[in-house]
């Protein structure tokens, strides 16, 4: 057995070991499984019946090729339905089996803790019509629901986890170690297919007796776990708990920074409460229920963050060698782990306490720029507001911020220059028949491109601003669920068709410019692309008009046809008008060909 079970180099080309068909008591194929121990096999509560005296595991990988069956019964509690809570989200389906007779040990596998975001993986099932298994491949989506739950999609449409799934072991592709179970597949009302795992982290929470199988270093920092002799639980600097949640359920912010002081017991408590609920494995029951007690928009969501590290006392090849090993960027261990890292496109959300106090904070800085650069999301506490912070705030806010805002700016000069040029030059060529007007969507990007250039000046003024922090959050004294609408990313952008304009606050929502950018870019193409199509016909119609004009001639032999010269004449006309009315052009065309072929001018076509 691998470390951690797995085997990306000769996975894919065989059935792996671990993986378990699972049938009823009445002999159907009722889901997949996965075996842990040589007697314990993984797999849905739906897949079971926790009242049947009896089920069947087969070991279809087994390395004899005999495929043995073992009589399998649940593990005495071992059994966690799935359960809905008040807005239909789900938690549970797992469940374990005891096997009656034990399998060989080499033939196991463990569980292995992974940040998950962008992962290509593959599940091993027993779907109809594959009953003797079959690999489904996908790539993660993101976390849903409140139990920690991720969402994959199939990479086709065939692909989607199917009855006889439940229960199968997702793999990452990259490293192979197994990384979470199939719950299920779906295809919604609108065609889009999903399926759904409970990563190893959840699974470790609804079944801790399993935990000696699952390898891999936990999400979190012991050093950042609520203690006894720490701050108390119940102190909660509310609005601070409301700006971690929505960062933790992804409020668009790409980097949040904030100052929790050493004498500061609430924010203390309050950081230390968001990490544990974001944590799949650390969260407990109460915190996934609706009906809990926590204020309102305080409960971020389970797996909100993939890895929380304590910096102080520590050095950066140390945290790097941490973020490296959580994304499962082992293969080359020689290779120092900011180059894997800078190298690699794997992802994660990662808060990092005490930025100030590691060993060599400039260092980490470096490191952290790195991760935002290739997309990660950080969320950074310091300890004190000192020289540090504001150098982390100058390169990981205010600089990107100015640099994003640069790239938008000449994206918006590019719209409303050379690209709304090219529009009107298509516009004088030709009538816009089935063309949606861009005069609003212009004017909207002009009225942008002047916000952000009069926030140039502003922050020549100012001497440069980043984007809010945990400290500075201009939404303070609003309530983010019932206002997610405002947050970028959430909800429905009720003024998508104007230019956003600007908050109250030291930045602006470069989110709601780049969408309003997209948008006019979307529409200019679309709009571009049809006046092109319709040059293209014009063009044809010209053509089409000549070769008839020629055959027209020669079946003439000299005498005239002034009815049908008319209709030339007309026809030639529309042509060359600009800009050109193409569908009355497109008439003309057909009224005078079909004269032309009435007379037998048009028989050599």
């Amino acid at each position: 057995m691998a470390a951690g079970g797995g085997d990306p180099a000769a996975s894919p080309m065989k059935t792996p070991s671990w993986a378990v068909r699972i049938r009823g008591a009445d002999g159907e194929i009722a889901g997949a499984g996965i075996l842990l121990t040589p007697d314990q096999v993984l797999t849905c509560a739906h897949v079971v019946d926790r009242a049947a005296a009896r089920l069947t595991a087969e070991f279809v990988g087994a390395a004899d090729h005999s495929v043995p069956a073992v009589p399998a019964r649940v593990d005495g509690t071992n059994y966690v339905p799935e359960t809905l809570d008040a807005d239909g989200d789900p938690s549970g389906d797992v469940a374990l089996l005891r096997l009656e007779r034990p399998r060989p040990v080499e033939e196991t596998v463990r569980l292995h803790r992974l940040s998950a975001p962008g992962r290509e993986v593959r599940m091993y099932g027993f779907p109809y019509a594959h009953n003797g298994g079959i690999w489904f491949r996908s790539t993660v989506v993101g976390g849903c629901g409140r139990d920690g739950q991720v969402q994959l999609s199939p990479v086709s449409p065939g692909e989607l986890a199917s009855p006889g799934c439940s229960g199968a072991g997702v793999a990452d592709s990259r490293t192979g170690e197994v990384i979470g179970m199939v719950l299920s597949g779906q295809l919604d009302q609108h065609g889009n297919r999903f399926s759904f795992m409970s990563p190893a982290e959840t699974i470790a929470r609804h079944l801790p007796g399993l935990k000696p199988h699952i390898v891999g270093p936990t999400a979190v920092d012991e050093r950042l776990l609520p203690t006894d002799d720490g701050p108390s639980p119940d102190l909660l600097d509310e609005p601070f708990a409301q700006r971690l949640a929505a960062w933790l359920r992804d409020d668009g912010s790409q980097v949040k920074i904030s100052v929790v002081g050493p004498g500061d017991a609430a924010r203390a408590a309050t950081l230390r409460r968001a990490i544990t609920l974001a944590d799949r494995e650390l969260r407990t029951a109460v915190s996934i229920d609706r009906a809990s007690l926590d204020p309102p928009g305080t409960v971020p969501s389970a797996g909100g963050h993939d890895l929380a590290v304590d910096a102080s006392g520590v050095t950066a090849a140390e945290i790097a060698e941490r973020i490296a090993e959580r994304m499962g960027l082992w293969q080359h261990p020689e290779d120092p782990p900011l180059d894997r890292i800078r190298a690699s496109r794997a992802t994660l959300n990662l808060v990092v306490v005490g930025v100030d106090e590691a060993i060599d904070p400039l260092p980490l800085l470096d490191l952290l720029e790195v991760l935002r650069a290739g997309g990660s999301r950080l969320l950074l506490v310091f300890r004190t507001p000192g020289d540090c912070y504001r150098l982390a705030r100058d390169r990981l806010l205010t600089r990107p911020a100015r640099e994003r805002r640069a790239r938008l700016v000449e994206r918006l000069r590019d719209l409303t220059g050379p690209l709304a040029e090219d529009l009107r030059e298509r516009l004088a060529a030709v009538v816009p028949h089935g063309v949606r007007p861009l005069d609003s969507d212009l004017v909207a990007a002009h009225a942008a491109l002047a916000d952000l250039l009069r926030a140039d000046d502003d922050d020549g003024e100012r001497g440069g601003a980043g984007e809010p922090d945990l400290d500075r959050d201009p939404g303070r004294d609003r309530d983010p669920d019932r206002n997610a609408d405002r947050h970028p990313g959430h909800g429905h952008d009720r003024d998508a068709d104007r230019a956003p304009g600007r908050p109250a606050g030291p930045a602006l929502d470069l989110d709601r410019y780049e969408r309003l950018a997209d948008r006019v870019a979307g529409r200019l193409a679309a709009g571009v692309a049809e006046l092109d199509r319709l040059r293209d016909r014009r063009d044809e119609l010209a053509g089409r008009l000549r070769g008839y004009h020629v055959l027209h001639q020669h079946s003439l032999q000299g005498e005239e046809d002034p009815a049908v010269d008319d209709l030339y004449l007309r026809a030639h006309a529309l042509l060359r008008a600009r800009p050109c009315d193409v569908r009355a052009a497109e008439a003309a065309v057909d009224a005078y060909t079909r004269r032309v072929d009435d007379h037998g001018g048009g028989d050599a076509r």
